[in-house]
């Protein structure tokens, strides 16, 4: 797996940049370009239900749902739901040509998809995670044939908008990528809601049993991201032998704990990302 390099600033991006989709990872993604100093002229927004929010960046010069031919665009980035792209695709095909950048981030969907909407088109298909909408997503990013070393680089830069990002050369890794990263805050958020629910089963109040949990949770994720050892090295540090975590952990690390349990789950995640893709 290889990591391009970083890129800060989005204000050369050559030509028009049209998303299509603003919904929750859309508009994170279009708030990081613009923070990022992307001119909003260049910005072509297609949204059937833009929000409040992106309606007021039509303010700044963003262009929503605009009337009339943009012309082609240097980069398009597709944002809607997997299950409606056979009818949001094809009305896009004609906005691309083989000097545009098509970066999808549906779940699911594949390059040789994209490619019957996008042929002649460099296409890179993406996944993002929720975290994108503070800055601290990850996206795994696969490209076609047709992906150009400029081409990666100006997909790189806008994927890395929200975060880190990682290059794979296997589409195959995609559907495991979507099921550790781009489902995994939401295995996160059900460890935080069971501490605190197991909290109130011990006896805590409510309120202080859901503050523990999520200040434990969101701690001890920042210590990870900070600290270069591995996470099992950080587990082992927390427990003292024969304490209270060693005592827990020994119901968590059994046969029927978290391991095996995590590792069914991210195979049924992995076999439903297959399955989306027909």
């Amino acid at each position: 797996m290889a990591k391009a390099a970083k890129h800060d600033s989005l204000a050369a991006i050559p030509g028009t940049l049209v998303l299509v989709g603003a919904g929750k990872m859309g508009g994170a993604m279009l708030e990081g370009w613009l923070a990022r100093k992307l001119p909003p002229k260049k910005i072509v927004v297609i949204e059937p239900q833009p929000s409040k929010a992106i309606k007021a960046l039509g303010k700044r010069g963003v262009r929503i749902n605009p009337k009339g031919d943009i012309g082609k665009a240097a980069a398009m980035v597709i944002a809607v739901k997997p299950q409606t792209a056979p009818d949001a695709l094809p009305p896009l095909s004609a906005l691309a040509d083989s000097k545009t950048a098509v970066v999808s981030i549906m779940a699911g969907r594949t390059l040789g998809f994209l490619e019957k909407h996008f042929s002649k088109s460099a296409v890179v298909r993406a996944m993002p995670n929720t975290p994108a909408a503070i800055g601290r997503g990850i996206t795994v990013a696969v490209g076609n044939a047709r992906v150009t070393a400029s081409a990666r680089k100006l997909a790189h830069g806008l994927l890395a908008a929200t975060g880190s990002v990682e290059w794979v050369d296997d589409e195959a890794l995609m559907d495991a990528v979507t099921a550790v990263s781009g489902s995994g805050p939401a295995y996160v958020f059900l460890l935080a809601e069971a501490m605190a629910q197991a909290g109130e089963a011990a006896g805590l109040p409510p309120a202080l049993a859901e503050k523990l949990a999520r200040q434990t949770v969101a701690g001890s994720g920042e210590l990870l991201r900070r600290s270069p050892l591995p996470a099992a090295t950080l587990r082992q540090n927390v427990t003292s032998p024969g304490g209270t975590t060693a005592a827990a952990l020994e119901v968590l690390m059994g046969n029927d704990g978290v391991p095996p349990l995590m590792t069914k789950a991210v195979a049924a995640a992995t076999r439903r990302g297959k399955e989306l893709a027909g």
